[in-house]
């Protein structure tokens, strides 16, 4: 539960707080961009050795081919 709550912790901080969505699915949208494009392919994780997560998923299917 904690990295979750982690997780939701910097997406306020380094998202949501900046801005003043006019809708949800304007907020939805963003969210989504900033998963995708920022946090999963960009920054890295200190739990997980300094790399990102999909830096991560990359090295544990490698080990599991």
């Amino acid at each position: 539960n904690a990295p979750i709550e982690s997780f939701w912790g910097i997406l306020k901080n380094e998202l949501v707080h900046h801005y003043n969505y006019q809708t949800r699915e304007e907020a939805k949208a963003d969210i989504i961009k900033y998963i995708e494009l920022f946090y999963n392919h960009r920054r890295i994780q200190k739990g997980l050795g300094f790399k990102t997560p999909n830096q991560m998923a990359e090295d544990f299917y490698k080990l599991a081919a």
